[in-house]
């Protein structure tokens, strides 16, 4: 032990515990004893201890007024009640007055350092614990990245890196980020070698899929929602606008003890952007389809407002439901949650949704989230890196009108949810020069216009965009996507650009938090 821990014991009958006070003190924990509640308190005002073992039954004030004032001192410091009561009532009341554990007298000394150890050495060994898998992973990563790897392998490789990202938020101190930083560099420059060398041969209908080939924005509402249709039950389609894997994880948090959660995943269209990728999803076609079956929709940046490329949804979903025969009962049910008061009306008449056969829900929170923190520099301060932006999301998630609606519709029989999103975002660390005219779009991840450059080592050049499903305007039209996390600056300021958008989360890109995407299917546990 590195470092003596300090344990207060309170009993009126200390000196029978004796051969436990030497025990401890034998493996280097530092006791204090007292005989009642009073001294107890006073030592505590003295003293910080790491532990405190409380008898119930004392003569003077009650162990449980003394864990009342003990927990005021400090309500870090962990309580072990030590009791000859059984009763459920005097446990339910010890709990609600924050104890941390129990033990039934007699105790023996294998519960007094199993007590020990969980209470004082749980973190050291978790951390511990946590390091060994972590290099042990590491290690398995570096040596598959070796190896040209399929889709199935780069997910795998994917959820692995999400979690260890997310759990390692938990240990902050045993000095692993960077390591983490480094692999996922490395794996994101293998992963857009990855989609440069098999994307376009994914861009068949969902039918002709075959081998190793990813689900798809279009093939979405196919797979996951269609066939939950045919019962009859109220469905709800929620897409969540650039939300990640592991933003996600952080909310599901909150709601395991409400639904049974399955995961599934797929991968997002280039460019992973809202225009191209929600259309998609809603139409069940590759924008390129868009525009040939339903030139009325469009989608075509130039001169356009990036939010009015998204107002057809609904009128996309209602075509696709009509080429797969499907009569609702009612209506159709679209809604589009942009800002808090419209989110809690809705939370309010969820109920009422709840009587259709399908409702469509989309929330652009998380994308503003994401906005934001470039355009606020208190966003940034607050969410500096990556673990405080899923800290940030979950702050939001837990009073948010979507929690609210989630925890309604657990009270809802039958009630189907699926939850996706359109695309994720990366954090943009590198700038990348590119070259232009007036015309060409506007986002940093991705250009679209005619004969648009940059340097093939920091983006895709796509000459022949129809091939890859992207609407081309012209025969002189290219797309240049950027690579892991690179972002587009013109050379005119370059300077100033470069540091203006250093640092912030975008979308449009490839990298594996953009183009891998859950889905999440929702079964109420009542």
């Amino acid at each position: 032990m590195s470092e003596s821990k300090n344990i207060l014991w309170v009993d009126d009958e200390i000196e029978l515990l004796r051969p436990h006070l030497i025990l401890l003190e034998q493996r280097g924990f530092s006791v204090s004893t007292a005989t009642n509640g009073e001294d107890a308190i006073e030592l505590a005002q003295a003293k910080r201890f790491d532990l405190v073992f409380l008898d119930e039954t004392m003569v003077g004030i009650s162990g449980l007024e003394t864990l009342a004032v003990l927990k005021d001192i400090d309500a870090t410091v962990p309580v072990v009640m030590v009791t000859k009561n059984e009763q459920e009532s005097l446990m339910e009341e010890a709990i609600g007055r924050k104890i941390d554990d129990y033990l039934l007298k007699p105790v023996n000394p294998s519960q007094i350092l199993a007590a020990c150890k969980k209470f004082l050495d749980s973190r050291r060994i978790t951390e511990e614990r946590f390091t060994q898998e972590f290099h042990q992973e590491y290690s398995t990563i570096t040596r598959r990245l070796m190896d040209r790897m399929s889709w199935s392998e780069w997910l795998d490789v994917y959820i692995r890196l999400v979690q260890r990202s997310v759990e390692l938020d938990t240990h902050p101190d045993v000095g692993l980020e960077q390591s983490l930083k480094d692999q996922w560099k490395e794996c994101n420059a293998e992963f857009s070698k990855f989609i440069e060398h098999e994307y376009k041969s994914w861009l068949v209908d969902l039918k002709d899929r075959s081998g190793d080939t990813p689900l798809l924005s279009p093939h979405i509402i196919d797979q996951f929602v269609v066939p939950r249709l045919s019962n009859k039950r109220p469905t709800f389609f929620i897409v969540v606008d650039c939300m990640r894997l592991d933003q996600w994880l952080v909310m599901e948090e909150e709601i395991r003890s409400l639904f049974s959660v399955q995961k599934d995943y797929y991968c997002g269209i280039l460019p992973t952007a809202t225009p191209y990728a929600r259309n998609s999803i809603f139409a069940g076609l590759f924008p390129t389809e868009i525009n040939k079956h339903y030139p009325q929709f469009a989608i075509d940046e130039r001169g356009k407002d990036e939010h009015t490329l998204n107002r057809n949804e609904k009128e996309l979903l209602s075509l696709l439901l009509q080429r797969r025969r499907i009569k609702l009962a009612n209506e159709l049910q679209y809604i589009k949650i942009v800002d808090t008061d419209f989110g809690k009306r809705v939370e309010g008449d969820i109920l009422r949704y709840a009587r259709n056969e399908l409702t469509a829900i989309v929330i652009n929170a998380v994308d503003m989230i994401a906005h934001s923190r470039s355009d606020y520099p208190i966003l940034k301060e607050i969410a500096p890196d990556e673990s405080a932006y899923r800290s940030l999301t979950k702050s939001w998630f837990k009073h948010s009108s979507f929690l609210g609606i989630l925890k309604t519709l657990a009270t809802v029989p039958g009630a189907q949810i699926v939850i996706t999103t359109d695309h994720g975002s990366v954090r943009c660390m590198r700038g990348a020069k590119v070259f232009g005219d007036r015309d060409t779009t506007t986002n940093l991840r991705y250009k679209i216009g005619k004969n648009v450059k940059a340097d093939d080592r920091d983006a895709l050049i796509i000459r022949d965009p129809e091939g890859w499903k992207i609407p081309a305007s012209g025969v002189t039209t290219n797309v240049v996507i950027s690579k892991e996390d690179k972002y587009f600056v013109y050379p005119t300021d370059y300077n100033q650009y470069l540091t203006r958008y250093r640092d912030s989360f975008q979308h449009g890109g490839i990298s594996l938090e953009e183009m891998i995407l859950p889905v999440i299917t929702l079964e109420s546990r009542v």
